[in-house]
């Protein structure tokens, strides 16, 4: 028979074992929630309208400006859908290599990789949801890049943008 110490120790530990299941299940089974952390609303994000110079004519976009590290980090994580006329551009403050990658991303996204002079010097299509690949700029292509664009997957191939066409700001982000 057990005394009342003895199964105030038995409920402890009944508890700790149930706290500790509850916690592997939900770290296994909520990875997503606990992996999201903080996250900045893109309505928060600068926006700014951007013109591409295609085949097809001038392609005319709205975007939100990854304008901090934070905001560059974030990207487009865990967004479900992206309008046609809707982008993401990472800017740099250098030139030089630049690389991407589509971790927690949910949907494919084309990634224009620009110089400078806004030169679309690399496309990447429709890359990946959720890999952890790294993308950037193949060999032997050595441009320097001072921005990536993120548009929804399929978008350049509808929008005829290819590879020596030109991005420019049409509006300051804002």
């Amino acid at each position: 028979m057990r005394t009342h110490t003895d199964m105030t120790a038995f409920q402890r530990l009944t508890w700790f074992i149930a706290a500790a299941v509850v916690l592997w299940l939900g770290s296994s089974a909520l990875p997503d929630a606990w992996a999201q952390g903080p996250r900045e609303s893109l309505d928060n994000f600068p926006k700014s309208q951007i013109e591409i110079s295609a085949a097809d004519g001038p392609q005319h976009l709205d975007i939100w400006v990854a304008d901090t590290t934070a905001r560059s980090e974030q990207g487009l994580m865990y967004v479900t859908t992206l309008a046609h006329d809707w982008g993401m551009l990472f800017p740099r403050n250098n030139n030089g290599p630049m690389a991407m990658w589509m971790k927690n991303t949910l949907i494919p996204l084309d990634m224009l990789f620009v110089d400078a002079e806004g030169n679309i010097v690399y496309i990447r299509r429709n890359a990946v949801p959720q890999s952890e690949t790294i993308i950037k700029v193949p060999a032997p292509i050595s441009t320097p890049i001072a921005a990536v664009l993120e548009l929804a997957g399929g978008e350049c191939e509808r929008r005829h943008i290819t590879q020596g066409d030109r991005l420019r700001i049409v509006s300051p982000a804002g």
